[in-house]
């Protein structure tokens, strides 16, 4: 089984590196981007079939390793 963990900071974190990144593309001529936000992606190979157990292991990542939940948040996908 595959999944894809997404982690984003959570509305109201500052995030300078995509504010760096905004201000990078506006001086490469891409006019009128704004808001960038930056975050990370994680895929990941799962043994088994039972998309319950996947699911329930992948919180458990992501709340012990994955993603500072503190100021992150993560969204999972299973395929």
């Amino acid at each position: 089984m595959k999944a894809r963990v997404t982690v984003t900071l959570k509305n109201g974190v500052l995030d300078p590196q995509g504010k760096a990144i905004e201000g990078a593309l506006g001086a490469l001529g891409f006019a009128g981007v704004g808001g960038v936000r930056q975050g990370k992606v994680f895929d990941i190979e799962l043994e088994g079939s039972d998309q319950a157990k996947a699911r329930a292991d992948l919180e458990a990542m992501c709340e012990k390793l994955l993603a500072n939940t503190v100021i992150e948040n993560y969204a999972i996908e299973l395929s």
